[in-house]
């Protein structure tokens, strides 16, 4: 196989998902133009080399249907010889949309290729296409179907996480994404968004609640007690584990991930891509791999992935210096670290979607260019971005940082 390497990485800052965020303005192909446009005229590309653009979207009905990533490189100004592609894998789709875009270069098809994504859920809310899975009584009750934040119960329930631990762990995204934005850690990748008169719209992340404790975390009531033992999720779960007595609910909006807008783009390619254009490779893609697993617990799945990954790539889990896992909820974060053997101190060291938020189709996209970033920032060498994905998947991505 050939090299893949990533020549650039660019995110807009995340905007509350709601009427009052500052996106919401912003329709999502302006955001996926944004990064697409940045991506290219940061490099000084000529878009008629890029041979796909892939993005990811979770909901690809309405403002964010009809194959957005073609439309959206038309309207950012690439050459009409660039196709498009959209694409799902839930919530990892923005790194899936990034290792299909790498595949295409290592398997020697492509010289360039865009990957990334985008959501903006403010304004095509989470749920807005309606799949099977949820809304279909027989699918549901055949696939003992129940909601991410009863799974993610699930999972505090069955390892013994407690409130408080969830509670610290979320604090501390807080503390570690606003010390990263004070120390302009994210400077390099962000590209402010802009309305139609050129006027700045968002250049931060606005989601962040700087000075948050785990005292104050403690005050918020848990978010799916209603859903588990009102409306019968609570059961379904049990009785696809019935080790499990009670299902104790230790989730809240402080402790999970916020919903907000974004979008993300990622420039993979050859090495001779580099040579022609004069562009400085910054990583490798070493290694990808995408895995199924129980549907019903459903978060459980990225660790699984983040070994397949690393086997691909020859590699273990003690050659990995930093890892991003996507803060679906804290109980994600610490069944990944405790599954591969991880100390905290190296998994989200500027904090992730509990504090930021977590645009869906964008995420994967987004933790992948952080992680460059940081490795980059301390001179540190290989990395893993990883992601739970709905109905029981897991995604990840081995980088090695190319030396200067």
């Amino acid at each position: 196989m050939a090299d893949c390497f990533i020549y650039d990485a660019v995110r807009t800052p995340r905007g509350k998902g709601r009427a009052s965020g500052s996106l919401h303005t912003i329709a999502p192909i302006d955001l996926a133009k944004t990064v697409l446009t940045a991506v290219v005229d940061r490099n000084e590309l000529d878009s008629a080399v890029i041979e796909d653009v892939i993005l990811g979207c979770v909901e690809p009905v309405k403002e964010q249907g009809g194959n957005i990533a073609r439309v959206a490189a038309l309207y950012a100004g690439y050459d009409q010889s660039v196709p498009g592609m959209q694409i799902n894998r839930f919530c990892a789709s923005g790194l899936v949309a990034t290792n299909y875009a790498a595949a295409r270069v290592m398997s020697g098809q492509s010289e360039a290729v865009v990957g990334g994504g985008l959501e903006s859920m403010s304004r095509v809310p989470m749920g807005a296409s309606r799949g099977p899975w949820a809304t279909d009584p027989a699918v549901a009750s055949e696939t003992m179907f129940v909601p991410q934040g009863i799974s993610a119960d699930l999972i505090a329930t069955l390892y013994g996480y407690s409130r408080r631990e969830l509670d610290e762990l979320s604090a501390r995204s807080q503390d570690r994404a606003a010390l990263a934005w004070k120390e302009g850690r994210f400077a390099k990748s962000i590209v402010p968004v802009k309305d139609m008169n050129g006027i700045t719209v968002l250049d931060h992340d606005e989601h962040m609640r700087p000075g948050t404790t785990a005292e104050s975390l403690g005050k918020l009531k848990a978010s799916f007690t209603q859903l588990g033992e009102q409306y019968g999720f609570d059961a379904i779960a049990m009785q696809r584990y019935p080790q499990v007595e009670r299902i104790e609910h230790v989730h809240h909006a402080g402790n999970s991930s916020g919903i907000v807008d974004g979008a993300a783009a990622i420039l993979l390619g050859s090495k001779e891509l580099g040579e022609r254009f004069g562009l400085k490779p910054r990583a490798r893609i070493k290694g990808f791999a995408s895995i199924g697993s129980e549907p019903t617990i459903m978060l459980t799945g990225p660790a699984d992935a983040a070994r397949r990954a690393l086997k691909k790539a020859g590699m273990g889990v003690g050659d990995i210096d930093l890892w991003e896992i996507n803060e679906a909820f804290a109980a994600v974060v610490m069944r990944f670290a405790e599954d591969l053997g991880l100390d905290h101190d190296i998994v989200n060291v500027n904090g992730g979607a509990i504090a930021m938020g977590h645009p869906l189709g964008a995420t994967g996209a987004m933790i992948l260019g952080t992680l460059l970033d940081e490795l980059e920032r301390t001179g540190k060498s290989t990395g893993v971005a990883a992601l739970c994905v709905g109905a029981g998947m897991g995604t990840a991505t081995v980088i090695e940082r190319v030396e200067a």
